[in-house]
């Protein structure tokens, strides 16, 4: 487990299919029917998979082909296929006026139900520019948006950002402060998420210390950010 500051990220889209799902869709469609049996509502739709990844110092490359869900999850769950075919994804580790970590509960009807995450999520073709570059600071604020209903005039983000690198998995974080503090931005998530018609979050968890973490519902790459961020105060501006 490796967290690291970047100063950039250089993110694209390549062109053409993903090899590796056109070889393996047999074994896909098996995976994705199984996923659906326990999950009937998940989407197929298309998302972006990271075919390769590399760090130099504090800027990290990345490139992508377009997949559906059904592909990009049958990759995390046989295992990752090769080195540098991963699962690269953008998220917002929220904060209060008061300090508190924000986090969010998946509603049960997602993939990863019950499992407690940054606000963030995959990339996917609206954050690709017309030149073919990935916006990964738009998708962050996308998906902000559409899991607690806090948009750029809600809160301050902090510049660059914070890499959290386990194994085959890249977190690219940026780091947010509310003007609320941690009970008031509870509340005004929950009435967001009680307001939508199939949020993607179940609840909000505060998290205040180390022993607010709760490593059986929490990823590693939570956990060990959480830790960390907690020992230090973000600089947001």
């Amino acid at each position: 487990m490796r967290i690291l500051p970047l100063r950039r990220v250089d993110a694209a889209l390549e062109p053409g299919p993903w090899p590796w799902a056109d070889h393996n869709r047999a074994r896909i469609e098996a995976n994705w029917a199984r996923r659906r049996a326990e999950k009937p509502s998940i989407f197929n739709g298309i998302v972006l998979a990271c075919t390769s990844l590399a760090i130099d110092g504090d800027v990290l490359t990345a490139r992508f082909r377009e997949a559906d869900y059904a592909s990009f999850l049958a990759m995390i769950d046989f295992g990752f296929p090769e080195p540098g075919v991963g699962n690269c994804f953008g998220a917002t580790v929220l904060r209060s006026a008061d300090g508190a970590i924000v986090l969010g509960e998946m509603a049960a009807h997602t993939a990863n139900g019950g499992r407690v995450y940054f606000p963030g999520g995959s990339f996917d073709l609206g954050d690709v520019r017309a030149d073919g570059r990935i916006d990964v600071e738009r998708s962050i604020e996308r998906e902000l948006l559409e899991e607690t209903g806090l948009g750029v005039a809600d809160v301050a983000f902090a510049s660059g950002f914070m890499a959290v690198v386990d194994g085959p998995r890249t977190a690219l974080l940026r780091e947010a402060r509310s003007p609320l503090p941690a009970l008031a931005l509870r509340a005004r998530i929950d009435a967001f998420i009680a307001a939508t018609a199939e949020p993607e979050l179940a609840g909000v968890r505060l998290v205040w210390s180390p022993a607010d973490v709760e490593t059986g519902v929490m990823p590693a790459y939570v956990g060990a950010y959480v830790q960390a961020a907690l020992a230090r105060q973000p600089q947001v501006g």
